[in-house]
């Protein structure tokens, strides 16, 4: 079980990259449907607090003490400030870590950017964005999805001390459900003052709704915790640009989108870069195995040696409680 128990977070965030894949592609069968994005974002969080809410509080232990208070939350954003990898450039597994980091990274850049010869569905026809195709819209959606990562980002590193003080990952992922439906509500009431735009005209706009938010926000949030919690933050990271690799083989095969060769290079960037640090992680958690035993050796002999001084001593009591009455009664067979 042990063995098996170590690829648990890895095969937990490998699935989920499926699933993230799975919310991409259905959110832009939504918007080409469409249907607001910020609307499509308020029922895919909706819906998530509806379903995970109540599964939260029918399986939470009755005796759970976990509370989310002032001095909790200030707590997260001072822990955050802490670095939570440790990195040596004298150590093989640190630079394989930060190696496999750039080529990870490179090949998710590679496939974004870079296109060259068309290698699959080279007779399909440019879709339309539902966005337009300026270089203005370009920009701006860069910058958003800059600011995506960065929030992605600060999200993975403070899961890390909100599990230690809220270990409860389900009920944490209702409330963080909630909370994102509450402020993405707030938002998307002051943008859209058009009540057609929250209609749903389609089954395929609930359908898209109904999986990103159960599976897409629900499930995911909670995997994503419990893996962080095992694994720190930059295992679960790393993950994330074999995403885009999963999201390209699936839109070429139902979206009949393009794929150039910069987008197979960087595919293989990303699968080389990812099994590197996944080697440097290993080892990490192999060196400290091997640091733990010694001190857990040492523990272990102190407790025998506390266990046999406290036998010693019991010992020695008894004999001195032991010789004055056979002291008396030595005297007595004497007399007699």
């Amino acid at each position: 079980m042990g063995g098996l128990g170590d690829y648990k977070p890895a095969m937990v965030m490998f699935g989920l990259q499926f699933t993230y894949a799975g919310v991409a592609l259905s959110t832009r069968a939504a918007l080409l449907q469409g249907m607001s994005p910020r609307v499509f974002v308020v029922y895919r969080q909706a819906i998530a607090t509806l379903v995970i809410a109540p599964t939260a509080y029918l399986t939470r232990s009755k005796t759970s003490t976990c509370c989310m208070g002032w001095k909790s939350f200030w707590l997260i954003f001072v822990t955050s400030l802490i670095g939570l990898e440790t990195v040596n450039v004298r150590s093989l597994r640190s630079i394989s870590k930060i190696i496999g980091t750039v080529f990870c990274v490179s090949g998710a850049v590679a496939m974004a950017l870079l296109k060259g010869p068309k290698l699959l569905n080279t007779e399909a026809l440019p879709t339309k964005s539902a966005f337009g195709s300026g270089g203005e819209n370009w920009l701006l959606g860069c910058i958003f999805l800059f600011g995506s990562s960065c929030c992605w980002s600060l999200w993975l590193i403070l899961q890390v001390p909100v599990s230690s003080i809220y270990p409860d990952h389900l009920s944490l992922s209702a409330w963080m459900c909630f909370m994102s439906m509450v402020q993405s509500a707030m938002l998307a009431t002051c943008l859209e003052r058009d009540l057609e735009a929250w209609k749903l005209n389609s089954y395929l706009e609930l359908a898209c709704c109904f999986y990103s938010g159960v599976v897409g926000s629900g499930i995911s949030f909670f995997a994503q915790a419990w893996c962080i919690s095992k694994k720190g933050p930059l295992f679960s990271a790393m993950f994330n640009p074999l995403n885009t690799v999963i999201v390209t083989i699936f839109a070429t095969i139902f979206l009949h989108e393009e794929i150039y060769t910069g987008s197979a290079v960087g595919a293989f960037c990303v699968v080389v870069g990812l099994y590197v640090v996944l080697w440097g992680k290993a080892k990490d958690l192999e060196e400290r195995n091997t640091e733990t035993d010694p001190k857990m050796q040492n523990e272990q002999s102190k407790i025998r040696q506390i266990l046999t001084d406290e036998s010693l001593i019991d010992t020695i009591c008894k004999i001195d409680l032991e010789e004055p009455f056979l002291s008396k009664d030595s005297t007595a067979v004497d007399k007699n």
